[in-house]
């Protein structure tokens, strides 16, 4: 812009067009048509002060009368237009452009009437149906009501197209990083799916395969038919958790699979439900326990996660009590309530804290996956002592009632029972 400003006032000189008046000398013109453009420099690092400077420049350049006006306007075109683009604080830029604007427009007014007033112009040869002094005042005011508004707009629209391009910049950053986070967590989510399963499936079977073959060696000279028997019962036990691992490995091979994946719902059935107790009783009965199964209420159905999970919380529930409690007796109950799904285990053997966490406080991977499944439907846990000795465990699952409006004695007579 400075090389065109030079080459501007050199060309107006050789034309001899001076539309200001006698201009001043070579030098002066010159430095003028430099100093007005080199604060384009700032224009963006500091678009205000470069504004500021070149409007100053542009009117004491024109006071001068310098005869280069096309480099000049331009100059402070862009000025303007930077500083609607580029300015930090909003309210500041606009208010910078629109002084800068008013006062323009002020010293067009007062050149114009420096240049009218001494000097009565003719305005030969006009056929216009206005009169021409306000035709010139029009056209003047008109363009430069049209150059300084488009400006302004360009400005405002160039930082406008830059911020929604930052904000989808930053939108399009923080959905990666939230879809990074949540691939994570699923990650997670499906690692402690698998650990729990895992730690349901294996430790049950082990630890029955563990007191029958305890059994079994202790009897084995004494009495070859009980250890004969223990070992059938351990034989069996292997299988079962062999089974399970099978199971689960095969959901783990299919990738298509949804079995052990989505929140808010519990790992695939593959079979073992409430009506599958029986089989999991059986085998701590055959650890030495002696099991009292019971069912209170009339039998609903109830979704396979639920069946799923309440037959895991029997399971690691039992499975805990052979391991650690002592007992020689475990109640098992399964309630349908009006509205919710209770099964309760509880033992007589003692009740202080051991590995898996045996009292209401207290933690361990037993205690821990069974919170996880009951929490995953919206369902409560207690794990303590009881009151006449020994431990219980007792779940509770919501469940759609069968039917809403029924409130008769037997039902009333279950809930009153569930809370003995």
């Amino acid at each position: 812009m400075a090389a065109m400003g030079v080459l501007s006032v050199v060309l107006a000189n050789s034309m001899g067009l001076f539309p200001l008046g006698p201009p001043p000398g070579w030098w002066e013109q010159l430095t003028w048509a430099v100093a007005l453009s080199l604060p384009l420099v700032w224009r963006r690092t500091r678009p205000e002060l470069a504004t500021v400077v070149i409007a100053v420049v542009f009117i004491a350049a024109q006071a001068r009368r310098s005869p280069e006006t096309m480099v000049s306007s331009a100059t402070l075109f862009i000025a303007l237009y930077s500083l609607g683009a580029w300015g930090r604080s909003r309210r500041l830029a606009a208010g910078i452009r629109i002084g800068v604007i008013v006062v323009m427009f002020a010293w067009l007014a007062i050149s114009a009437l420096i240049s009218i007033l001494p000097v009565a112009p003719t305005f030969e040869g006009t056929s216009g149906p206005l009169p021409p002094l306000l035709a010139l005042s029009l056209h003047s005011i008109l363009f430069n009501l049209a150059f300084f508004l488009l400006a302004y707009l360009l400005g405002n629209s160039t930082w406008t197209s830059a911020r929604r391009q930052h904000l989808l910049q930053v939108q399009a950053e923080e959905l990666r990083r939230s879809r990074a986070a949540e691939a994570e967590r699923a990650v997670t989510r499906e690692r402690v799916r698998i650990a729990r399963e895992l730690h349901d499936v294996v430790a049950h079977h082990v630890s029955v395969m563990g007191v029958q073959a305890s059994a079994g060696r202790r009897v084995l000279d004494k009495d070859p038919a009980k250890a004969k028997a223990a070992l059938a019962a351990v034989e069996q036990s292997a299988r079962t958790a062999v089974d399970e691992l099978r199971r689960m490995l095969g959901v783990l091979r299919n990738a298509g699979a949804t079995d052990l994946g989505g929140p808010g719902t519990d790992d695939h059935t593959g079979g073992y439900g409430l009506d599958q107790l029986d089989t999991v009783l059986r085998g701590a009965r055959d650890a030495g326990l002696t099991v009292v199964y019971q069912t209170f209420g009339t039998p609903v159905p109830v979704p396979e996660s639920i069946s799923l999970a309440s037959y895991r919380v029997v399971q690691e529930a039992l499975t805990n009590t052979i391991k650690h409690a002592r007992a020689s007796t475990v109640d098992v109950r399964v309630r349908y309530l009006r509205r919710e799904l209770e099964v309760e285990v509880s033992d007589d053997g003692r009740a202080v804290p051991t590995g898996w966490g045996r009292t209401s406080a207290g933690g361990g991977l037993g205690l821990i996956g069974m919170r996880e499944r009951v929490a995953a439907h919206d369902g409560t846990l207690e794990a303590g002592p009881r009151a006449g000795g020994g431990f219980r465990v007792r779940a509770r699952f919501p469940i759609a009632p069968a039917e809403p409006e029924v409130d008769d004695a037997a039902t009333r007579a279950v809930e009153q029972g569930a809370t003995a």
